[in-house]
């Protein structure tokens, strides 16, 4: 073992242990010099582990602190966007989307910064709503907060001509008893899930303020009409250390 290894094996024990928790600040760099004996690149090089590991994150100016713990949002696919769930939502109750009216049944404060425009959808989301090479969508993207902290992104495309005119275009929380398409007569009996795991893009970890060695999930949902036309390509990121992700299934 290196003394650079001994050192960071030194405070994931006690990062492990509980003598450092979520938040506290690491010994100064002096401190730590002192108390092991070896040169500030030694203790560096130590501290730069833990923080490749996930373990550490950079504060303001020089310091480092434990990387806190977010408390996990359990995620239900198989329901959150069922219809007859948010039928009998009440006003007021359950203000907002669907995703902010699960998060208040938690008893949690949801938020969302919410942008519309029409785009050039990506290549994997044009194809899944069967648009030509140069077809366009509303691109409804928002950033969703959970007790002020950013949880996740939540990119929802829609081909052009469905939803033009409709509150879908609006920049703010919308809703309806079944779901806004549902409202305007455009029903999604089926949904197609695609998840992929991954290391976030630059953007990404920007947005979502994500520590070093954050692992996310790319949770892709098409939704089809009764003829199986795609009505909605939702993608949300969801970063790994704060999301659960259930699935119902069925075994008929």
């Amino acid at each position: 073992m290196t003394k650079a290894q001994e050192v960071a094996f030194d405070l994931r024990e006690r990062i492990n242990a509980g003598g450092l928790q979520g938040g506290d600040a690491l010994p100064s760099e002096s401190q730590m010099m002192g108390q092991y004996g070896y040169s500030r690149e030694t203790i560096r090089a130590g501290v730069r582990q833990l923080v490749d590991e996930g373990l550490v994150v950079t504060g303001q100016g020089q310091g480092k602190y434990v990387r806190e713990d977010f408390p996990a949002v359990v995620w239900n696919w198989s329901t959150l966007e069922s219809r007859s769930r948010h039928e009998t939502a009440v006003e007021g109750r359950t203000a907002g989307d669907q995703w902010s009216s699960a998060v208040t049944e938690e008893g949690r404060a949801p938020r969302q910064d919410i942008t519309v425009s029409i785009v050039e959808p990506p290549k994997h989301v044009r194809e899944s709503l069967d648009l030509p090479e140069d077809g366009l969508a509303v691109a409804r993207k928002r950033i969703r907060y959970v007790d002020n902290r950013p949880y996740a992104l939540a990119d929802s495309y829609f081909p052009q001509e469905l939803v033009t005119g409709t509150p879908l275009m609006e920049p703010r929380d919308v809703s309806a008893p079944g779901g806004v398409l549902a409202s305007v007569g455009l029903i999604q009996v089926k949904y197609r899930d695609e998840i992929a795991v991954r290391m976030p893009t630059r953007q990404e970890a920007e947005l979502l303020a994500l520590p070093a060695a954050t692992p996310i999930a790319e949770h892709t949902r098409t939704g089809y009409d009764a003829e199986g036309h795609p009505l909605r390509c939702m993608v949300t990121i969801l970063p790994g250390d704060r999301h659960k992700i259930l699935y119902e299934v069925s075994t008929d």
